[in-house]
């Protein structure tokens, strides 16, 4: 994926990791006073053996310190409403505090702006990211979507199916789909990638919003893939591989496993802490919108995903016990104001394609990717943490998506696309372009935060957040 494979589970398995919130270790890149992380407890990590290249700082705390129960750490959400970052979340979070009502939509202001140092990011002229980087863009529409999973302290469940916010969702999802289509690329990788229908150019849900630069163009729709005599199972699987394979962005994992210290790892759990404590809920949504082969694949990977009826084992709690023995606060969302608008906008796009049955395809490529991106970084995240001083527990989250993720693989490429490619020739595009979009978001997230480290700076907002310390409240 993003990472020369380093894996989109970035996305999703980088979407496994954490920075760290000490003075820096290798390199003495980030130190306390920057990042603004407190530790909620001392630190778990076990210092390195003598003779590492890395030595745990005192402030770490004592070796192998009992995580809290799982009692806490299953505890409900509890967030109020994040800070907002600009006139669209203002206004927003203005109405959200007041019980459900009908309004008018806000216009949209100018082009979208990348801002807290974003802008660094080095993309191509013609992939513009903008309204991926737009904090005030990515944090309302990631408001909107959060009020269909654990919601807000202080805002009435009633506003979920409110028209007016509906309406108001659609015009920002319009201006998120216009930069996907703008930053994202059709898959062309070869004959067999460019016989694929291009069926998920985006269709906006409202009339056209004003946006930066020309509307990109909508390809005509193919009423069918051509299948080789292999069949539609293995054509799809050759083709994510393919995809795959070609991915060719900055090695986070490989940075993580060799170089990073305490407080960059500690920093990466906090960016993949928005996904990770929601963990397999956004593709979910695809179960009722599927048949056959495809859902019964599907249903096999989220079972697993959700720990097989075991509360302890569902990755979402793995992460949890990892952030608590790195010392961070693992509640639910703890971390929204210091995370930027890359590391929103990559749960904003599992968010859009699991709401719209339109891209049910997308999400399910979307997954694919994950699970083919997953195994290798996921295994460097874990020998990363240990050389830190990450005892079993902390690397535990790391070391079940190394097994189970191999064996994902197979069953989200073959059975799942495959078998939806079988059903649904006429969508096998839209599964391409979306394992495109979740490679090419990690490889942007992965971009921003090499980056900021390498230039001695915090990947994380610096302001409007603050210190964060632990507790549910702020």
């Amino acid at each position: 994926m993003t990472d020369g494979h380093t894996g989109i589970r970035s996305t999703r398995s980088a979407t496994r990791g954490g920075a760290g919130v000490r003075g820096g270790t290798a390199g003495g890149h980030v130190g306390p006073s920057s990042t603004g992380l407190s530790p909620t407890e001392p630190a778990i990590v076990t210092p390195p053996s003598a003779g590492s290249a890395s030595t745990a700082s005192p402030s770490a705390g004592p070796a192998a310190v009992t995580p809290p129960s799982t009692g806490s750490a299953l505890a409900g959400a509890g967030r109020p409403l994040p800070r907002a970052r600009g006139p669209i979340t203002a206004w927003l979070f203005d109405r959200l505090a007041r019980p459900p009502h009908r309004f008018d939509p806000p216009p949209l202001p100018g082009p979208a702006r990348p801002v807290n140092g974003a802008a660094a990011v080095d993309v191509p002229p013609a992939a513009d990211p903008a309204p991926l980087l737009d904090e005030d863009l990515q944090l309302a529409l990631f408001a909107c979507y959060e009020l269909h999973y654990q919601g807000f302290d202080g805002v009435d469940e009633r506003w979920e199916w409110n028209p007016s916010l509906l309406e108001t969702r659609g015009i920002l999802e319009a201006r998120f789909e216009e930069g996907l289509a703008r930053a994202v690329p059709r898959p062309s990788a070869g004959p067999e990638l460019s016989a694929v229908p291009r069926s998920t150019a985006p269709k906006p849900p409202v009339a056209p919003v004003p946006s930066a630069g020309p509307k990109p163009s909508t390809a005509p729709k193919s009423s069918a893939v051509p299948v080789p005599s292999a069949g539609p199972a293995a054509w799809m699987r050759r083709a994510l591989t393919e995809l795959v394979a070609a991915d060719d962005g900055p090695a986070l994992s490989a940075y993580l496993q060799r170089e990073a210290d305490l407080e960059q790892f500690r920093e990466f759990v906090v960016h993949r802490s928005i996904y990770h404590l929601k963990e397999a809920d956004p593709h979910t949504w695809a179960i009722p919108r599927l048949r056959g082969q495809a859902k019964a694949a599907l249903v096999e990977i989220q079972t697993d995903e959700y720990g097989g009826g075991r509360a302890e084992r569902m990755h979402a709690e793995l992460f949890r016990v990892t952030m608590r023995r790195l010392g961070l606060d693992d509640s639910y969302g703890a971390y929204l104001d210091r995370v930027p608008a890359v590391t929103l906008a990559i749960s904003n796009t599992m968010s859009l394609f699991g709401l719209h049955r339109r891209h049910r395809g997308a999400l399910l490529g979307h997954l694919a990717a994950f699970e083919m991106t997953s195994s290798l970084p996921n295994r460097r995240y874990g020998r990363g943490l240990r050389r830190l001083g990450g005892d079993e527990a902390a690397c535990s989250f790391y070391d079940e998506h190394v097994q189970a993720d191999a064996v994902h693989e197979q069953i989200a490429a073959h059975d799942m696309c495959g078998g939806f490619a079988a059903a649904h020739p006429e969508l096998a595009g839209d599964v391409l372009y979306g394992a495109a979009c979740a490679l090419a978001l990690d490889r942007l997230f992965a971009t921003h935060v090499l980056a900021c480290w390498r230039r001695g700076a915090t990947s994380l907002r610096e302001h409007g957040g603050g210190e964060v310390t632990s507790g549910p409240g702020r």
